[in-house]
C-alpha cells in the first residue's frame, strides 16, 4: 500500500519584518527624516514539522508567538523570508487556483460575508467565486445548514446577525467548496460557551465526514482538548514542543492535586503534615499538592491514617500545563521537549 504524502510540510521556515524606529520628540522626528533607524523583527524562525492528511493539530502559544503568521504563510498570504512550505504539494505563495480551491482560512475576527446582503446571497457569491456546480453547491449547503442550524438566518442581512450567528455563517461560507485543509485562527473568539461547543462539534464532524486536515490556533484550551490529539507549541517564533497533547502534560507537569473531604471534627491544622503542601482547608475539605510520582502512595496513606469521607485526585488543566511550558521558555524546557515529534 502506497503511503500518502504529508498534507502540510514545513522545513526551516522563517519570516522577518523590517520596522522603523525613532526616539520620541520633535528633534528625533527631524533627525529621522535624514537618518532612519531600521530594525528586523523575527516573527517565526526555523520552523519544521509535517502534518498528515486528516490530522487535527493544535497550534498554541502566547500572543506574538507566530501562530497567525504561520497560518498566513501556509495559506499564501505572506511570503517566507527563508525556508519552504508545501500544502497538498503546492507552494502556498504561488496562490495557484488549484491550491486555493482546496484550502480555507477561517479567522474569528475576519469577515468574508457581504455585509448588506442576506446570508443566502453571500453564499451564492462564494459559489460564483469558486465556480461550484449548482448541484454540488446545493448538497453541501444543505449539509451545512443542517449541521450549523442556519435555516433561520439565510434571509437576514449579515449586518443584523449576532457575533455567534455570523461566525456560524462564516464557517459555512468558507466550507462551501469542501476544502481539504482548514486553517482555523481563533474560530471561537468572542463566542459564548454554548456557541463555542457547537463550533467545536461542527469542526470535529467536518473532519470525520471529509477527512479534512485541520490546523487550529486558539487561546481557549477547551478547543484544543476537544479537537486535537497533537499540539505544536510556539514560543518566540520557535517550536517549543511538537507531539501528543497528553505527552506534553506528562512531561511538563510534576504535581497533582488531591482533594479530601474529612469527617466532622478532624482538625486540618496539623493532620496533614508530611502528606503534601496544603493549598486550602475549608470546612473539612482539604486540598493538597503532591508530586505526581507519589500521588498513589500519598492517597493510600491518607485513607489509612485519617477518617476521610471522600478523596479525589485531580490533574491540573491543560491550560495550566502549557502555561508552565511558556514560563520555562526554550532554554529551560525539560530535556528533549522541543524534539518530541
Amino acid at each position: 500500500m502506497t503511503a500518502h504524502p504529508p498534507a502540510i510540510e514545513v522545513h526551516a521556515l522563517s519570516r522577518n519584518y523590517g520596522v522603523r524606529e525613532r526616539e520620541p520628540g520633535l528633534r528625533a522626528a527631524a533627525r529621522s527624516l535624514i537618518q532612519r533607524t531600521n530594525k528586523t523583527l523575527v516573527a517565526i524562525s526555523d520552523l519544521s514539522f509535517e502534518i498528515q492528511p486528516g490530522e487535527v493539530v493544535g497550534f498554541v502559544g502566547p500572543n506574538g508567538a507566530g501562530k497567525t503568521t504561520t497560518l498566513k504563510l501556509l495559506s499564501g498570504l505572506l511570503y517566507p523570508s527563508s525556508g519552504e512550505a508545501r500544502v497538498l504539494g503546492f507552494i502556498p505563495a504561488r496562490r495557484e487556483r488549484r491550491f486555493l480551491r482546496q484550502i480555507s482560512l477561517i479567522a474569528g475576527n475576519r469577515n468574508q460575508l457581504v455585509w448588506d446582503l442576506p446570508v443566502g446571497d453571500s453564499f451564492e457569491v462564494n459559489r460564483a467565486i469558486y465556480g461550484i456546480e449548482t448541484a454540488a453547491f446545493r448538497q453541501t449547503l444543505d449539509e451545512l445548514i443542517d449541521l450549523l442550524e442556519l435555516e433561520p438566518l439565510l434571509r437576514r442581512p449579515v449586518r443584523q446577525l449576532s457575533l455567534g450567528e455570523r461566525m456560524k455563517c462564516e464557517l459555512a461560507a468558507a466550507l462551501l467548496h469542501r476544502p481539504q485543509v482548514l486553517f482555523l485562527d481563533e474560530p471561537t473568539i468572542g463566542l459564548d460557551l454554548t456557541m463555542q461547543r457547537r463550533i467545536r462539534s461542527f469542526v470535529a464532524d467536518y473532519n470525520h465526514r471529509y477527512g479534512a486536515t485541520v490546523l487550529l490556533t486558539s487561546h481557549y484550551m477547551a478547543d484544543v482538548e476537544r479537537l486535537c490529539k497533537r499540539v505544536i507549541v510556539l514560543y518566540h517564533g520557535r517550536v517549543l514542543f511538537d507531539g501528543d497533547l497528553l505527552a506534553l502534560v506528562e512531561r511538563v507537569v510534576s504535581q497533582k492535586t488531591i482533594v479530601i473531604q474529612m469527617e466532622p471534627g478532624v482538625g486540618a491544622a496539623n493532620a496533614f503534615e508530611g502528606f503534601g503542601e496544603v493549598i486550602s482547608a475549608v470546612e473539612g475539605r482539604v486540598t493538597l499538592r503532591v508530586h505526581r510520582s507519589k500521588t498513589s502512595e500519598v492517597a493510600a496513606r491518607l485513607l489509612g491514617a485519617l477518617s476521610a469521607v471522600d478523596l479525589s485526585i485531580v490533574d491540573p488543566s491543560v491550560e495550566d500545563d502549557i502555561e508552565q511550558v511558556f514560563m520555562r521558555g526554550l532554554g529551560d524546557a525539560p530535556a528533549g521537549i522541543a524534539h518530541d515529534c
